[in-house]
C-alpha cells in the first residue's frame, strides 16, 4: 500500500510510520521539515505546509492518506479536498474531545452528538475551542470524500516519545517514592491508550478499508485512578505513600486538571473517562498491559536530558505545598 501520512515525526505520527514499515507499506511524509526532519532516512519527505502550500501533493497519487494533525477546519478542509482524486481512502486521526465536556448521563459513543461551537471561523485552539474544532475538522473531511473516510478519535494517547508528558509524570513519579499527592477519589474513572497500540490498529483498519467512526481508547475494562497508581507503583522498588487528596481540596487551590495532575479531572467531567470502545474492540483494538506501557514510558524518558522541561505534573515544591495546607485543614 502506498500511505501518504500529513505529519508523521512528533508521536502518534512516528508510531504509525513505524507500524506501517512493518507491515511493508510504502510510506510518503507530508511536513514542514521543522520537527525531527532527520527522523526516517529512508523514506520519502514531501516539504510544504498545510497552510497554504500543497503543492508538493501535485500530480501525485496513493492508496491511503492519514491525516495526524487537522486542528483548524479550513486547514483540513483544503488538504482533503486536495487529496480527494489523489488517493481512495481517507483517515483523520481526531479526538474523544469532540464530545461535549458535561451534561451526559453515560461515557460517550460513536452515536453521540459532538460539540459545536457559534462561531464556525474561530481557528484560536483552546480548551473550550479544541473539540468543536475537531468535530468540523472530521466534517469537513468527509464532505471532501464521502464515504470515504474512517474517523479515529482516540482518548489521551500515551508512550514513548508523547511530547506532553500527561501520562509519563506519574510512573516518573512514582519511581521516586516518597509520599505522593494522589487525586481523590481513588474511584475515579481513567482512560487511556498507547500510542503504539493505536498505530497498529490504525494501520489494520486502513489495510481493511474501514470507514466511520471509532472511539478509541482504553484499557479494555474500567479503571480506576486508584487501580492505575497501585498498577505503577508495584513496578518500583521505592514505596510510595499515596496521600489522597479531594477534588474540592485541589479546585479551591487552582490545580490544573489533566495537566498540573495529568488524568484527574473534576467529578462532572468525568463521563470523558468512560467513553464506550465496545466497535473499536470489536474491529480488532487490543491494548498492552498497564505496567509495560507505564515501565517503557519511563524507560524512554530516562533517556531525556535530566534538564529537559516536564509540560505536566506537578513541581515537588508544589505538591509539598498543597500536602502540607491537605494536611492543616483536615
Amino acid at each position: 500500500m502506498r500511505l501518504l501520512i500529513l505529519g508523521g515525526t512528533v508521536f502518534l505520527g512516528r508510531h504509525l510510520v513505524d507500524a506501517a514499515l512493518a507491515q511493508g507499506h510504502d510510506v510518503t511524509l507530508f511536513n514542514r521539515g521543522k520537527t525531527n526532519a532527520t527522523l526516517f532516512p529512508n523514506v520519502e519527505k514531501l516539504r510544504g505546509d498545510r497552510d497554504g502550500d500543497l503543492s508538493a501533493l501535485a500530480g501525485r497519487r496513493w492508496d491511503a492518506v492519514i491525516d495526524t494533525c487537522g486542528y483548524v477546519p479550513r486547514i483540513a478542509r483544503a488538504a482533503a479536498e486536495r487529496l480527494a482524486d489523489a488517493v481512495d481512502h481517507y483517515t483523520f486521526i481526531s479526538s474523544i474531545s469532540v464530545y461535549p465536556a458535561e451534561g451526559q448521563i453515560n461515557g460517550p459513543d460513536e452515536t453521540t452528538p459532538a460539540a459545536t461551537i457559534a462561531d464556525e471561523t474561530v481557528e484560536e485552539i483552546t480548551g473550550e475551542t479544541y473539540g468543536p474544532l475537531k468535530a468540523l475538522c472530521e466534517q469537513a473531511a468527509e464532505a471532501a470524500m464521502p464515504g470515504r473516510v474512517l474517523i479515529v478519535r482516540p482518548g489521551l494517547i500515551v508512550g514513548p516519545f508523547d511530547p506532553t508528558d500527561r501520562f509519563t509524570y506519574w510512573p516518573h513519579r512514582l519511581a521516586q517514592g516518597g509520599e505522593i499527592l494522589a487525586p481523590g477519589p481513588p474511584e475515579a474513572p481513567v482512560q487511556f491508550i498507547d500510542v503504539r497500540d493505536l498505530a497498529v490498529w490504525t494501520i489494520k483498519l486502513i489495510e481493511q478499508r474501514q470507514t466511520g467512526i471509532f472511539n478509541a481508547t482504553g484499557p479494555a475494562q474500567p479503571l480506576s485512578m486508584g487501580q492505575f497508581l497501585a498498577a505503577c507503583t508495584s513496578l518500583f522498588d521505592r514505596k510510595a505513600d499515596l496521600t489522597w487528596v479531594d477534588e474540592t481540596f485541589l479546585l479551591a487551590q487552582e490545580v490544573g486538571p489533566f495537566v498540573e495532575l495529568p488524568l484527574w479531572l473534576p467529578e462532572s467531567l468525568h463521563n470523558l473517562m468512560r467513553a464506550d470502545c465496545s466497535k473499536a474492540i470489536q474491529a480488532g483494538l487490543t491494548f498492552q498491559s498497564i505496567s509495560q506501557t507505564a515501565q517503557e514510558t519511563l524507560a524512554w524518558s530516562k533517556t531525556r536530558p535530566d534538564d529537559h522541561p516536564w509540560r505536566a505534573g506537578l513541581s515537588r515544591e508544589r505538591e509539598q505545598a498543597l500536602l502540607k495546607l491537605w494536611k492543616q485543614g483536615a
